[in-house]
């Protein structure tokens, strides 16, 4: 498994990849806003923690924690991060572990799993009300990563990534868990927040 980002898009120079973070972000933090009040958040897959630390920008006041598998990972995210708190705890045990959560992010997480099923049950249990999830949207991603030369040999594959969805059969995965509240397909992404079933 591939923990944290084979590429630094948070911090590139490239313009393109820049602009498209930004669409990210603005879609992302849109859906979010309708979740409000938050007073806790869990990231789980945070990785080195740029999305932990948007998020406790974005929730002033609440209880944030990122959580990440890879033990140099979570050391990175409290280096870039001193402020914030994160745990080494695996996506699967974050229901056994964190109860109670007003949300959940995983963002760009699911992809990576063996069994996103599984994780999905999981930060379910995590979360007393939503969920965001984002994944990158095939085939577009794959193609968009061969249209800059990366990853031929892989068919545009990105390292580290197993599962492969369109932004339908994505949402269909969620609703076996979740009620979709609602979507953005940012290129070349697709997002959901998703209220936890009771």
């Amino acid at each position: 498994m591939v923990a944290g980002n084979v590429y630094d898009k948070y911090r590139t120079r490239n313009p393109v990849a820049r602009r498209l973070m930004a669409g990210f972000e603005r879609s992302m933090f849109d859906l979010l806003a309708t979740t409000r009040p938050v007073e806790a958040v869990l990231e789980v897959g945070c990785g080195e923690g740029e999305v932990t630390a948007q998020l406790a920008r974005f929730f002033p006041g609440a209880r944030v924690v990122g959580c990440d598998l890879s033990t140099r990972i979570v050391a990175e995210a409290r280096k870039r991060h001193p402020d914030l708190h994160f745990e080494e705890q695996s996506i699967y045990d974050a229901g056994d572990h964190h109860r109670g959560f007003d949300l959940v992010v995983a963002c760009e997480v699911l992809e990576h799993l063996e069994d996103p099923e599984r994780a999905l049950k999981a930060i379910a249990r995590a979360s007393r009300r939503h969920l965001f999830v984002s994944v990158p949207r095939e085939p577009l991603w794959r193609f968009l990563n061969l249209a800059r030369g990366r990853y031929w040999t892989e068919l545009g594959n990105t390292p580290g990534h197993l599962q492969h969805w369109s932004s339908g059969a994505f949402l269909r995965l969620l609703a076996t868990q979740t009620d979709v509240r609602a979507t953005r397909t940012p290129t070349p992404w697709t997002q959901a927040l998703c209220q936890v079933r009771r």
